[in-house]
């Protein structure tokens, strides 16, 4: 039963390879366009129903799987408002992140330096 659903989870990978090939386009399933990018899946399925990117519905493993160009999905996401501020606060939170890290390396090298004069 596994060797015959990992010889279909292969068919499948090498045809959205082959798909890549051809069309010189990335295709991917929605999950990933929501891991790589950040857009949920919702605001994609809205997104290709809209007719605002393309999607394309294929046989896969586990049956009809929807898959979307990863390029097209970034290009859109870049137009998106919300989306751009989203990124910004991330981005935003994760710069603050880094100082407090360093913030806090330099109380432990103070922190360790009164302590060996207190010792010593």
């Amino acid at each position: 039963m596994t060797s015959e659903w990992e010889d279909r989870l292969a068919k499948w990978q090498a045809e959205l390879e082959l798909f890549a090939q051809l069309d010189d386009v990335q295709w991917v399933p929605l999950a990933q366009a929501e891991a790589e990018t950040g857009v949920s899946r919702s605001a994609l399925r809205s997104w290709y129903r809209n007719g605002e990117i393309q999607s394309r519905l294929v046989d896969g493993p586990n049956g009809p799987q929807r898959l979307v160009p990863l390029d097209a999905v970034v290009e859109r996401a870049a137009k998106s408002p919300r989306i751009q501020r989203r990124a910004e606060r991330e981005i935003s939170l994760e710069a603050q992140v880094t100082l407090l890290r360093h913030r806090i390396d330099q109380l432990e090298l103070r922190l360790a330096a009164l302590e060996r004069r207190a010792d010593g």
